[in-house]
């Protein structure tokens, strides 16, 4: 290790030199290489880890490239490998791959080791990774005997696979005698093992044919192990049970895994019903990304794993028996990574350079150099040459020193190992861009003029238009570090022969180039909306505007397709025809106005209808205004005068004025101004540095006109602004900056060239100066190294050539907030019920705020339940308080659960400290209802019941409460035999007599008597009809009364009715017979049967029993 007090100068010495060579690389361009002296470079190899086929040749590859070629040479396990000495082994011409051939029966075996490649030159040596070939293997299955497997239903179950270890291991998959994979489910499913799970056996789960096959990957061989035959034994019930781990057997585990790799974790869990599974990670979250749930949400698979993976990580499984955890600890080591990779380096003589060589992993790696293949301690000594740990610094380097340094990075997990020459050329610039490039850009739009050089020392460039007498400098160009020239916004005034000179002190070279600047593609009269009567003709025209020297291409596209293949649509220069249209022919038509540097289009509508009966008046859109004229011009008015086009039927309700500004946005027309329909005369006000053209446009009640020719030019002389930014605001990003933004002037706005912006700041009653900067094409400027969250007065103002804007108002902004420093204190918690906690804190010091204090967060979550049945960690809730408030409650909160509680203060840059955390209580609350009730079996006096417990305890349960009602029917009374019924009989049969005997004394007299008014008088009592209600008998017994039998779980008991009851219970949603038994549920009776109950008031009796 150095001493301390060297490590500033050597950051700063690293720093410089970093600057320095940055663009020392030599460029791939073939001609040059072929000049150029190089040391090699290896450009090919084979993995480090090589598994060879055993049945084909093993080839090894090694490609490099360097002037002069280089030549190869091998080592094989440390050391040198002679191929001369075996004819089975070749190296290819021109290069250092090797083919091992073993077609003749030799064994691959014989070649296994390690390997590595050396490509040399006069200038150096590149070495290859260290090469480890190792066969492929596909071991036979031992040979076994498994005896059948016989299980009782609901157990577990594993079949074990067992497969031969194989190079590389092989994939293990489950079939049939039939080679169908067997199906798999939450139930039964195969382990990362390759072994099969069951978490509960089932009859249909009885086969003989239980087959684990192992493919290799490498030699594409399947082999089997021998079937396994299951036989389930179905002979009593099976027993339900909570979950238990099958994988992992142990409670807690623990895996590394290396960062970059794919991470597998799995829970196979035991239990009837079924389990379901789930993952969570503690303190963290699962990366929804990279993560993935295979096999029934047994495995969690992570990709490209990384240090934040690392934690611990739990699996649940639950079933309505209860629930089981398994804990994994998860540790992320690292095999060596790049940070910053060793680059070649150019030098001149005499010059300074490094390399750097930074990896990362854990455990960290060591960095270990070699020169030319050897370890740089054992390397011939180089006075220009010093290590510092990961790095190579060279100074006055001379000619002839040039090498190949490799860079070793290494730890448990790994290696790196990377290649990088120092190559000491001395040579003059050359330009390595064609020369007399033409470069074409459209107005307005950046340009990119590319000047690729080679040269060492690496060469400076500079550029000049026209003429070699003042180099090009200014905001409106950039300066990249490859040499390139761009300009942001071409102008027609940028056209020109640009020069590119490369200098350094062995010389100088330049490249022309040529920039032409074109004039945009604009569409200048779009297509119109169009409604055509069927079996019309209709013509859209598109008339454009290009750039002369630009060779233009019209398209016309329907509904965004090309056009039909029809003879009836024909296109012309500038228009569209399609004669006789059809409904088919409506739709949206566009045309694309191509040029080789860019494109402008437009669109209309066509709508087809059907032919008026008899047309009467034909309204149109008016005509196009003509004769446009300017009088009266002033520094910022003129006249315009015109004469207006045919109404067509439809008087002109207005003339619309349009500009166009042929300075800042050609070929674009904005509209300004609307005149009545009665006037052909408009007074417009102009702005100051502006082209303008004007054209106007006539409305009726049918449409606009076509646009009119445009007027001649007028110009406006350039002025100062008239007007500051809008929207000026200040506002802090950073905790230490204040940045000020505004809403920029349009070229309309700047009233002439050169415009920028004043931008002023001062600290509210703390500085009576105004500190300013004056900025060009931007909208916003950072002040940086203000104090945090203090208020600043702020002014942007508007300047051009021609002078200053108004002066500007001043507005207040503050200066970037930092996180709050202080936690509240004083954090109390009460809780009012099992549900509901009241929390109180005391408010944060307005020093330690640091901002402007947005509110309070409470961060809670539930850590665990008080019931050791019930152990489930919840999720961290968060609730919000405004800032004037100490206190909050926090709602819906689980009883009998033991919480933490933090409270942190934020402000517009985020959170500050946690509180202390707390932690609280809540109490036993009601708890939930039981998971089932059902009647299991029923007797002659009794009911047996079962339930389960809830599913939300809330608290430690003392017992269950049963309660039920019997039901008995009033006694029923038989009618026939009470007086008032015999009674009222007894009048009837007198009354009929009475009529009988004068009937018989009339017929007797020999007097007229209708057979119908007889009968309708006399009607026979026998024959009446009679309501079943009126014949409604009923008999009372209490002779079955019978008592209603109840169990619960865990333990069952029988529940008694205290005494007997009398009379009917209204039993509410629970019904009884009379009997005792439910009605609708074990009773055949019918509702015919129910009309026959005695319709006297019944004298209720509740009974209730309760088990406790």
């Amino acid at each position: 290790m150095m001493d301390r007090p060297k490590d500033g100068p050597l950051a700063l010495l690293l720093l410089l030199l970093g600057h320095m060579i940055s663009a020392l690389e030599v460029p791939l361009d073939p001609k040059l290489l072929e000049e150029l002296p190089q040391p090699p470079t290896i450009t090919h190899q084979s993995p480090k880890d090589y598994i060879v086929d055993p049945r084909e040749n093993i080839v090894i590859h090694c490609e490099a490239k360097g002037k002069p070629h280089p030549s190869f040479s091998w080592t094989r396990n440390g050391m040198h490998f002679d191929i001369d000495k075996d004819p089975k082994v070749l190296m290819r011409p021109g290069s250092g791959t090797l083919v091992m051939d073993i077609s003749g029966g030799e064994r691959s075996e014989a070649y296994e080791g390690i390997y590595q490649c050396s490509a040399h030159n006069e200038l150096g040596t590149a070495v290859s990774n260290s090469i480890v070939i190792r066969q492929s293997r596909s071991p036979l299955w031992s040979k076994e005997r498994i005896s059948p497997i016989i299980a009782q239903k609901g157990q577990s179950l594993i079949l074990h696979c067992r497969p031969p270890a194989g190079l590389p291991p092989p994939i293990i998959f489950w079939m049939d005698n039939n080679f169908q994979r067997l199906p798999q489910s939450r139930r039964v499913s195969q382990a990362l093992n390759g072994d099969l799970y069951f978490s509960n056996i089932q009859p249909e789960d009885s086969r003989s044919d239980y087959i684990c096959y192992a493919r290799f990957p490498h030699t594409q061989t399947i082999q089997q192990k021998q079937p396994i035959s299951v036989r389930v034994l179905d002979n009593k019930p099976a027993e339900e049970r909570a979950p238990v781990f099958m994988v992992p057997s142990e409670s807690v585990s623990s895996k590394m895994v290396l960062r970059g790799e794919v991470l597998e974790m799995e829970c196979v869990a035991d239990g009837l019903p079924t389990p379901a599974v789930s993952w969570v990670k503690r303190n963290g979250e699962i990366p929804s990304g990279r993560a993935s749930f295979l096999n029934f949400n047994k495995t969690l698979r992570i990709m490209d794993v990384s240090e934040a993976d690392a934690g611990e990580y739990r699996c649940f499984a639950k079933n309505r028996h209860g629930s089981v955890h398994h804990s994994i600890r998860v540790t992320v080591n690292a095999a060596p990574y790049w940070i910053s990779a060793p680059r070649n380096l150019v030098l001149a003589p005499k010059e300074m350079g490094i390399i750097t060589c930074r990896a990362a992993g854990h455990p960290k790696p060591s960095i270990r150099w070699l020169v030319n293949g050897l370890p740089i301690e054992d390397a011939p000594k180089d006075p220009s040459r010093r290590v510092e740990e990961d790095t190579l610094i060279f100074s006055e380097v001379q000619t002839g020193s040039s090498a190949v340094y490799q860079c070793n990075a290494s730890n448990l997990y790994g290696y790196l190992l990377s290649n990088a020459f120092v190559n000491i050329l001395a040579e003059p610039p050359r330009v390595l861009t064609l020369p007399n490039i033409i470069y074409q850009v459209i107005r307005n739009k950046p340009a990119l003029l590319e000047c690729v050089v080679f040269g060492s020392p690496v060469p400076t460039i500079t550029w000049f238009k026209d003429s070699r007498s003042s180099m090009l400098e200014g905001n409106a160009y950039v300066f990249h570090e490859n040499g390139a020239l761009e300009i942001h916004m071409s102008q027609p005034s940028n056209s020109g022969k640009y020069t590119c000179v490369a200098r350094n002190n062995l010389g100088i070279s330049e490249n022309h180039v040529y920039l032409e600047v074109k004039e945009p593609t604009r569409i200048l009269r779009p297509p119109e909306y169009q409604v055509v009567q069927r079996n019309r003709d209709v013509v859209f025209e598109c008339k454009a505007k290009h750039d002369p020297s630009l060779v233009p291409t019209m398209t016309w596209l329907k509904d965004d397709r090309e056009l039909p293949d029809d003879e009836r649509f024909r296109v012309d220069s500038d228009r569209l025809t399609i004669t006789d249209v059809t409904e088919s022919d409506a739709g949206t038509y566009t045309c694309i106005m191509n040029t080789t540097l860019d494109q402008d289009s437009a669109s209309a509508q066509l709508t087809v209808v059907e032919a008026p009966p008899t047309p009467t008046v034909i309204y149109e859109q008016p005509g196009v205004p003509t004769d446009l004229e300017l009088t009266d011009p002033g520094a910022r008015s003129v006249q315009l005068t015109w004469t207006p086009g045919d109404e067509h039927n439809s008087p002109i309700k207005k003339f619309l004025i349009q500009y166009e500004d042929a300075l800042h946005q050609s070929g674009v027309w904005h509209n300004m101004t609307e005149v009545p329909g009665t006037k052909t005369t408009a007074h417009l006000k102009l702005s100051p540095y502006v082209h303008y053209s004007f054209r106007v446009l006539a409305l009726n009640d049918v449409g606009f006109s076509h646009p009119s020719m445009p007027s001649r030019q007028f110009r406006t002389n350039p002025a100062a602004p008239d007007e500051n930014p809008t929207e000026v605001k200040g506002h802090g990003t950073e905790h230490n900056n204040l940045v000020i933004t505004w809403k920029p002037l349009t070229p309309l706005q700047a009233n002439g060239p050169g415009l920028q912006y004043k931008v002023m700041w001062r600290q509210l009653d703390m500085e009576k100066d105004w500190t300013s900067v004056s900025v060009a094409n931007v909208s916003k400027f950072v002040v940086s190294g203000t104090p945090t969250f203090v208020p600043y007065e702020v002014m942007v103002q508007a300047l051009n050539d021609y002078g200053p804007g108004p002066k500007p108002s001043a507005v207040i902004g503050y200066s970037g907030e930092d996180f709050p420093s202080a936690a509240p204190g004083n954090v109390r918690i009460l809780v009012l019920n099992s549900t509901l906690a009241e929390v109180h804190w005391s408010p944060v010091s307005l020093e330690s705020v640091r901002g402007r204090l947005q509110g309070y967060k409470v961060h809670y979550s539930r850590e665990r339940s008080l019931h050791r049945h019930n152990s489930h960690q919840g999720k961290q809730r968060t609730e919000i308080f405004s800032p004037n408030k100490t206190s909050g409650m926090l709602p819906d909160l689980l009883p009998y659960s033991v919480y933490s509680l933090r409270v942190t203060a934020f402000n517009g840059r985020g959170e500050g400290p946690s509180s202390v955390p707390q932690r609280f209580e809540t109490p036993e609350g009601v708890p939930g209802t039981p998971s089932f009730f059902k009647v299991s079996a029923i007797d002659l006096d009794s009911l047996t019941l079962e339930w389960g417990p809830p599913h939300e305890r809330n608290g430690r349960l003392s017992g269950y409460t049963f309660k039920y009602q019997t039901a008995m029917v009033s006694p029923q009374v038989d009618i026939a035999t009470q007086g008032w019924f015999i009674g009222l009989m007894s009048a009837i049969a007198l009354l009929i007599l009475i009529l009988l005997i004068i009937c018989f004394i009339k017929r007797n007299k020999g007097g007229k008597y209708p057979v119908k008014e007889k009968e309708d008088a006399h009607g026979d009592p026998e024959i009446q009809p009679m309501k079943e209600d009126d014949l409604t008998f009923g008999e009372y017994s209490d002779e079955d009364h019978k008592p209603l039998k109840g169990s619960r779980t865990p333990s069952s008991g029988t529940v008694k009715r205290d005494g007997s009851d009398d009379s009917l219970v209204d039993s509410g949603d629970t019904q009884f017979n009379e009997d005792g038994s439910f009605i609708g549920q074990y009773s055949g009776r019918s509702d015919r049967d129910a009309t026959h109950d005695s319709s006297e008031p019944p004298s209720p009796v509740n009974a209730m029993n309760s088990i406790v």
